[in-house]
């Protein structure tokens, strides 16, 4: 078997089983975050469902599971285990996303020559709400990143933040990884004017280029004058006031902040910004694969439910407009 990854450091929080099936756990998440080199986040969240399953499964069978226990299991065992998760009061998309996380686990122990159990591909996902995108207006994206901005330095920061989230699309773990060095070494010059474009690393290591326009560049060189700490080139681009990588909490806080003060619907996050992005490009004539390449979208159907949100907006004011015209 392949040892772990050096770095993945108490790999199996409180989880619960044989040492056959706790090794095999550390070498899947290893897998995990070595060559599929999924986020903290997602290492986090499929560690949390593979120890909640094994939790079950310890309960289910009266001891800590092990490998065996795993070949052993029915399509019945496994429906149990989605029944209780449904008990406990988890929703469709939890539901469907721990046994995306534990059949993703089965299959790293086939591909490993550990466990073969078909069981796992029998069990449907349940049905999920057709979710569509929820963006924010042109009008309110512009008053969210005009009234983030305060006299200090933080605010320009929080500027610069959104308006990379809304002016090139990012997700905010993108934004907040930027190092110093991403950027031009001066908010002026030559050097800064030919500042077109950043080369991001998204989801599953995945790189792409996004364009930089002129007003992001401008939020990022204002932040840049004021901010009062010298940063590192190797150094996070967006810090706290400790001058440690700005933590996403502090804009996600910012945004229910922005939104109460403005009025806007909860579905008004640091996220909806880049839904935001996308959305109106689109109004703006923008063709959906090079979207999908702005976005880093790994196929061309995640980027396609936007064509759906500016149906929708269509719809809306034609109905607006067929209001207007009755009143009359």
């Amino acid at each position: 078997m392949a040892r772990p990854a050096r770095g993945v450091k108490n790999p199996t929080p409180g989880l619960t089983a044989a040492d056959d099936l706790r090794l095999a756990a550390e070498q899947w998440r290893a897998s995990l975050a070595g060559a599929q080199q999924v986020s903290r986040h997602t290492l986090a969240a499929y560690t949390r469902d593979l120890s909640r399953f094994l939790a079950f499964l310890s309960g289910h069978h009266g001891k800590p599971p092990s490998l065996k226990t795993l070949r052993g299991l029915s399509a019945r065992d496994l429906r149990a285990w989605l029944a209780g998760l449904r008990r406990e009061g988890l929703t469709s998309r939890s539901v469907a996303r721990m046994l995306s996380s534990v059949r993703g686990f089965f299959h790293f122990l086939d591909g490993e020559g550990l466990v073969s159990n078909p069981a796992i591909d029998a069990i449907r996902a349940p049905k999920l709400p057709h979710a569509v995108p929820k963006p924010v207006t042109p009008g309110a994206a512009e008053a969210l990143i005009e009234n983030a901005q305060d006299e200090g330095w933080t605010g320009a920061r929080d500027v610069a933040v959104l308006t990379l989230l809304y002016g090139a699309g990012l997700r905010i773990s993108e934004a907040l990884s930027l190092n110093r060095d991403d950027v031009p070494l001066g908010a002026g010059g030559k050097a800064w004017e030919r500042f077109e474009a950043l080369r991001i690393k998204g989801k599953g290591g995945k790189e792409r280029v996004v364009p930089v326009l002129p007003v992001v560049r401008e939020a990022i060189a204002d932040y840049l004058t004021r901010v009062p700490k010298e940063l590192e080139q190797d150094g996070p681009l967006f810090i706290g006031v400790r001058g440690k990588r700005l933590n996403p909490r502090a804009i996600q806080g910012l945004m229910q902040r922005l939104r109460s003060a403005l009025g806007l619907a909860e579905s008004a996050t640091p996220h909806a910004l880049r839904h935001s992005f996308a959305t109106h490009l689109l109004s703006g004539g923008g063709d959906l694969r090079t979207i999908q390449e702005l976005l880093g979208h790994a196929s061309l159907a995640a980027t396609q439910v936007y064509t759906e949100v500016d149906t929708k907006r269509l719809l809306d004011v034609y109905d607006a407009a067929q209001r207007d015209v009755k009143r009359k």
